[in-house]
This record gives structure tokens, C-alpha cells and sequence, in this order.
């Protein structure tokens, strides 16, 4: 949110090209390790001793997603109650950016399931 309103304040969205994308794109990822934070964190508190790393990086990578859709909807209405211009007005601006949020996220999936192949039981104790 932060950067939202930097970014709207100084135009940096006409400086920098391409600065929203990259900043969807990274969000994508490190959501996606949030989301296995959160459920490792809810999983010892119900004293689970482990879950199946497919479940835990599913898990994460839905989160991310749905965060990415959820935030989309946020910068609309931000947009239309502040008169910013995050979304350029363009349903392709917000498609791009889930989009981005989504390949971010897709990203990171590979990249726990490389782990979990490599070592079992490694996706558990990624902090």
C-alpha cells in the first residue's frame, strides 16, 4: 500500500516502466512464502507435527493468488475514492497485474517444489 501511494504521489509509475508489473510480480512471490508461514504457524498450533509439503506449497500458492485478486479490488476502489490512477482506468492493467501477481506466485510454487523434491520434509522449515 505503501508503494501505491509513493508511486501515485511522485509518478513513479511514468518514471520507472513497468514498475507496477514488477511490483505484482514480486508480491506474487513473496506472498506465496506467507502463506506457507501462516499455515506452518496454524499447523503447530493445532500440535499438527506435519503436513504434506504438496498441501503446504497448494497452500501458498492459492493465497497469493487470491491476495493478488483481493488487492486488485482494493487499488479500484482507492483509485475511485482518492482520484489515483493506479489501475489506468484499463481492465487489461488489472488483468496484467494478477497476472503478474500469479506468475510471481508460480514462481515461487517451483521453486518450493524443487526443495521438496530435493530434500522431503525441507518445505516445512523454509522461514
Amino acid at each position: 500500500m505503501i508503494t501505491m501511494i509513493i508511486d501515485n504521489l511522485f509518478s513513479m509509475y511514468a518514471v520507472i516502466p513497468y514498475l507496477d508489473k514488477m511490483e505484482h510480480l514480486l508480491s506474487g512471490i513473496i506472498l506465496c512464502f506467507v502463506g506457507q508461514f501462516m499455515l506452518n504457524k496454524m499447523a503447530k498450533r493445532k500440535a499438527l507435527s506435519s503436513l504434506p509439503s504438496n498441501i503446504i506449497i497448494w497452500f501458498s500458492f492459492y493465497v497469493s493468488v487470491a491476495v493478488a485478486g483481493m488487492w486488485e479490488i482494493f487499488e479500484f476502489a482507492v483509485d475511485h475514492v482518492f482520484g489515483f490512477a493506479s489501475q489506468s482506468g484499463s481492465l487489461t492493467d488489472t488483468m496484467l497485474d494478477i497476472i503478474c501477481g500469479t506468475a510471481g506466485a508460480a514462481g515461487a510454487v517451483l521453486y518450493l517444489f524443487g526443495k521438496a523434491r530435493r530434500a522431503p520434509n525441507s518445505v516445512e522449515n523454509i522461514r
